[in-house]
């Protein structure tokens, strides 16, 4: 796409008639709209819920580290991962040639297998019956879609809860850091809310108090969330969408936020070189749930919810 330019005086009525087309559509899809992480918003209005956006405990913009604002797309067929399980059969496993299933160190009563009769679009979602110890866990894998992606990770994937979030910890996305001793940067839950933590020294995103806790948002259950996130090695920013909106609670950026990513800063030399994709459920307190997981997306580029 040309650039504009600012013509000079003599020759502006030519540049008008030449530039016009290629100008006026462009759909700033590269450019940022927000500013950083969004940080802290205030956090006593109460505890947001989802299902019809996440609008209430979002900053004012998506932008940040990475472009992350830029316009979402979302189209996902040429990614290097783009899966809605509509390829495999009901009460089957996940396509294997883009899945592993893993329970890793131990394994118990956990299950994932394609339900025929819940989607979030087309016929088909990735159902897991999470067990409530911590070897009921199961996960789906996929490692060299990733691979491809290098330092800067976007994802997209959407999931829908039988029973809310409690507040005991669970888990239900892992990635796995290199640069931490393979320990996982995981996504899930604690105190009814979503979180992320890192396994290396468990901190929280955001910080467990009353107040981080007001910034993030309570998952409703039976409804389809769209979950979007970005992890970007060279500037160790994380940022995280819900239904297309920013959320506050859970961004990492380099400034330390008060009861958002204060916390994570602990770790002053994180810089993520993620080399997998789990999803599924992982319990550590005792919470069994049921989800549900579909449309499944990882790009060099913000996805969408669409």
């Amino acid at each position: 796409m040309p650039r504009c330019f600012r013509p000079i005086p003599y020759v502006a009525s030519i540049c008008v008639l030449l530039l016009a087309a290629a100008c006026g559509g462009d759909d700033g899809g590269t450019s940022s709209e927000g500013g950083g992480a969004g940080g802290s918003v205030g956090g006593s209005s109460g505890m947001p819920t989802t299902g019809s956006g996440a609008g209430a405990t979002t900053g004012t913009g998506a932008g940040g580290a990475g472009g992350g604002g830029g316009a979402a797309t979302s189209d996902c067929s040429d990614l290097p991962l783009c899966d809605g399980f509509e390829g495999a059969a009901p009460d089957g496993p996940p396509d294997t040639a883009t899945w592993s299933v893993v329970s890793p160190n131990c394994s118990g009563t956990g299950t994932v297998t394609i339900d025929g009769a819940q989607a979030h679009s087309g016929a088909r979602s990735l159902r897991v019956n999470g067990g409530g110890g911590y070897c009921d866990h199961v996960f789906i894998a996929s490692t060299s879609a990733i691979a491809a992606l290098g330092p800067a990770v976007y994802g997209r994937f959407f999931v829908r809860f039988e029973e809310a979030l409690g507040d005991s910890h669970v888990t239900f996305l892992t990635m796995k850091d290199a640069n931490d001793n393979d320990r996982d940067l995981r996504m899930g839950g604690q105190s009814k809310i979503l979180m992320w933590n890192r396994e290396s020294d468990d901190a929280t995103l955001p910080s467990l108090s009353p107040a981080g806790i007001a910034q993030s948002l309570m998952p409703t259950p039976d409804t389809w969330l769209c979950v979007e996130f970005f992890v970007d090695q060279p500037s160790a920013s994380l940022q995280t969408w819900v239904d297309g909106a920013a959320i506050a609670a859970l961004q990492v950026d380099d400034t330390p936020t008060p009861d958002v990513d204060q916390q994570w800063h602990n770790q002053p030399n994180w810089s993520p070189s993620l080399t997998d994709l789990k999803l599924g459920w992982e319990s550590y307190g005792g919470q069994t749930n049921t989800l549900w997981i579909d449309d499944v997306a990882l790009a060099n580029h913000r996805i969408g919810c669409n």
